[in-house]
C-alpha cells in the first residue's frame, strides 16, 4: 500500500450553465473542464484515477503539490469561467484526505479515498475541504493558509472528525462578510435597520424581535424555529444580534448556505457567520443546487407581527 493524497475535485452549479448554453454546448464545457482539471494535476505531479462525469479522481504522492495543485484550480478555474455566459456560476468543490491506499486495476480505494470523497460533498462551491492528515503532511515553511472548522460528522466514520478549509481566496467579498469582528460596518443605513426578523419554512412562519436573540433553527426539540429535515442538524444554525445587526452562525454538520435576494453569488457556511442584510434565503443541510433542500426564507421589518 502507498500513502497518497486523495483529492476530488467537482463541478457544481452546472444547471445555469445548460440554461445558457444549451445541453450539447454545456455537457462539452463541462467535458473539457474536467479534462482541464486533470492536465492542470497532472502536470504538478498527480494522477488521473478517473473521470466521474462532472468530477476527477486524483492521487499525488507529494502532498503539498496536492495542496498547492488545489488552490491552482480554484484560482485559474475562476479565470477560465468568468467570460462563460452561465459560467460564473459553474464552480469547484474540492475534497481531500491522505493515508494508505491500494490501487488496483485503475482504481484506489482506503480510508483516505472514501474522506475526501465526504469532503467534497460537505465542501461548497470555490472551497478547498482537508483532512487533519493533509494538514499534518504540509511542512512548516509552506505559505499555506488554511483554518480549522472544528470536528464535523463524516459519514462512514464513528466519530467527528476535524475539517479544515484551505484559504486560497484572502480578500474576497465571502471573506469578508464571515469574519468574526468588525461587523457593524456591515449594516444599513440607521433609518432602515431592522427590528426583527421573519423566517419561514414550507407553512411555517416565525417573528423574533432583537429581545428573543439567541435563536436557534434545527430539528430538535429545543430548537425555537423547526425545520425538520433529516439533513438538518438538531441545532443547525443560530441567530444573533450584534449592535444593530442580526448574524447567522452555522453549528450544524453538513453547513448552510446564504444567498441575498438579487444576487446569484451564494456564501457557505462551515462553522462559520456571516451578517444578514434585508432579505434572502438559507439552505440548511444540502445546497441550494439540491432541488430538494430545506430552504428557510428571511426578511426584515421594523414591525412586531405579520
Amino acid at each position: 500500500m502507498a500513502e497518497l493524497t486523495i483529492v476530488f475535485a467537482d463541478l457544481t452549479g452546472s444547471t445555469g450553465l445548460f440554461e445558457a448554453l444549451g445541453n450539447s454546448r454545456a455537457a462539452e464545457v463541462v467535458t473539457r473542464t474536467t479534462h482541464w482539471i486533470g492536465k492542470l494535476c497532472q502536470a504538478r505531479g498527480g494522477r488521473v484515477i478517473k473521470y466521474l462525469g462532472d468530477g476527477v479522481l486524483l492521487s499525488f504522492e507529494y502532498n503539498p503539490g496536492a495542496v498547492l495543485a488545489a488552490i491552482e484550480l480554484q484560482s485559474s478555474h475562476r479565470e477560465r469561467h468568468s467570460s462563460v455566459p452561465g459560467g460564473d456560476q459553474m464552480k469547484i468543490k474540492i475534497g481531500m484526505a491522505r493515508g494508505e491506499v491500494v490501487e488496483q486495476d485503475g482504481d484506489c480505494f482506503g480510508d483516505a479515498v472514501n474522506v475526501a470523497s465526504r469532503l467534497s460533498d460537505l465542501s461548497g462551491g470555490d472551497q478547498i475541504f482537508a483532512s487533519e492528515s493533509v494538514i499534518d503532511a504540509l511542512p512548516h515553511d509552506e505559505d499555506i493558509h488554511f483554518r480549522n472548522l472544528g470536528p464535523m460528522d463524516i459519514r462512514g466514520k464513528s466519530e467527528p472528525m476535524s475539517v479544515y478549509r484551505i484559504d486560497w481566496q484572502r480578500d474576497t467579498a465571502s471573506d469578508f462578510l464571515t469574519m468574526a469582528a468588525g461587523l457593524d460596518t456591515l449594516g444599513a443605513p440607521s433609518s432602515r435597520l431592522p427590528s426583527t426578523i421573519e423566517l419561514t419554512w414550507r407553512d411555517q412562519k416565525g417573528l423574533f424581535e432583537a429581545g428573543d436573540m439567541p435563536v436557534f433553527m434545527g430539528r430538535g426539540n429545543d430548537a425555537h424555529f423547526a425545520v425538520l429535515d433529516p439533513r438538518v442538524s438538531r441545532l443547525h444554525a443560530r441567530l444573533d444580534r450584534r449592535g444593530d445587526l442580526f448574524v447567522l452562525s452555522d453549528i450544524s454538520s453538513y453547513g448552510t448556505w446564504v444567498r441575498f435576494a438579487g444576487s446569484r453569488a451564494v456564501i457557505s457556511l462551515r462553522r462559520q457567520e456571516c451578517v444578514l442584510l434585508d432579505k434572502g434565503e438559507m439552505a440548511l443541510g444540502a445546497s441550494f443546487d439540491d432541488p430538494t433542500a430545506p430552504i428557510v426564507s428571511f426578511w426584515f421589518t421594523n414591525k412586531s407581527g405579520f
